[in-house]
């Protein structure tokens, strides 16, 4: 049962204090949220010292030349998130009382997830419901997760390696990786490259590919090749480590089915191993808490339809 002082809190809380703090612990610093809100030092100073007091916990350890987030704030900066995001909302809950299907959809993604399935999905949903609008952002497949957990995505695309009880995760498609090298590289345009010749040889990646992450299986394809465990070059988005590969900084690897294209047309040319190459699931996952306007109801019921209808052989890109 909640204490008398607890059940008070919400309606004596000051919720710009809250926008405050999440501005402060997004800019890292006190001065930097005061530049970014257009107020002066002070304001700010004085705005979190209130939300401290209302909390009752320290959110903030501030001296000269250091900031950082205590735990206290971390954990209230991801409930500010979910509550921000909840309300932000609103508008497109309350705006649609018809039949017509409007509202916004929020759709963020890792930048290998290539899948001509999930464009068709969008196109025909496009198609069937033209009023409703779209913002899509490539990050991390880290921040993917974050982003949904916050409440501040309608659904995300991305590699989990660990399944999160509290989010609504499906497969959307399998995918396999490859090692390439670009047109200036020695082995280019070879078809006698033994995995041998790869001993040694510079490598670049994505930044998840670290020992535990998701593309784990891309650093034991290199360690199985012999090449250098230190990456030479690192970019969590797709295009920079395809630009890595064909300015020859280093040998990556990349989706099959994504590279293709790009060996035909002479950019990439694929190294070994041919076969038995790592497999890696990109899901499709949603926060069943999230109060959904009707477009994101709309959009997650035909990507539902799709994923009960499709056998997984089908959506594996080989």
């Amino acid at each position: 049962m909640m204490k008398p002082y607890e059940q008070r809190f919400p309606w004596n809380l000051d919720w710009n204090l809250l926008r405050t703090f999440i501005v402060v612990v997004e800019q890292g610093g006190i001065t930097l949220a005061a530049d970014f809100l257009g107020f002066k030092q002070p304001t700010i100073s004085s705005a979190l010292k209130r939300l401290e007091d209302s909390v009752g916990h320290r959110l903030v350890d501030r001296r000269p030349n250091h900031f950082s987030v205590t735990p206290s704030g971390n954990k209230l900066y991801a409930e500010c998130n979910s509550v921000f995001g909840a309300i932000s909302q609103i508008p497109a809950l309350l705006s649609d009382i018809e039949d017509t299907v409007t509202g916004h959809i929020t759709i963020v993604m890792a930048s290998h997830v290539v899948s001509p399935h999930f464009d068709e999905v969008l196109e025909n949903f496009n198609e069937k419901h033209p009023n409703v609008t779209y913002s899509i952002s490539v990050a991390e497949s880290s921040e993917v997760i974050s982003r949904v957990e916050q409440n501040r995505a309608t659904m995300g695309l991305c590699l989990i390696r660990q399944r999160r009880p509290h989010l609504e995760t499906r497969v959307l498609f399998r995918e396999f990786f490859g090692l390439y090298c670009g047109p200036k590289h020695r082995l280019f345009g070879r078809k006698d490259i033994h995995l041998s010749e790869l001993q040694d040889e510079a490598s670049v990646s994505f930044q998840t590919d670290i020992e535990s992450g998701p593309l784990y299986c891309v650093t034991q394809l290199r360690e199985q090749a012999l090449m250098r465990p230190e990456l030479k070059g690192v970019s969590a988005n797709l295009p920079e480590v395809r630009r890595m590969i064909i300015s020859n900084i280093g040998i990556g690897a990349l989706p099959v089915h994504v590279a293709n294209k790009d060996v035909t047309l002479g950019s990439l040319w694929q190294l070994p191993p041919y076969k038995k190459l790592p497999t890696v699931d990109i899901c499709l996952i949603t926060n069943p808490k999230r109060s959904q306007n009707p477009a994101e109801q709309a959009l997650k019921r035909m990507l539902d339809s799709f994923l009960d209808k499709t056998p997984r052989e089908i959506r594996t890109y080989r």
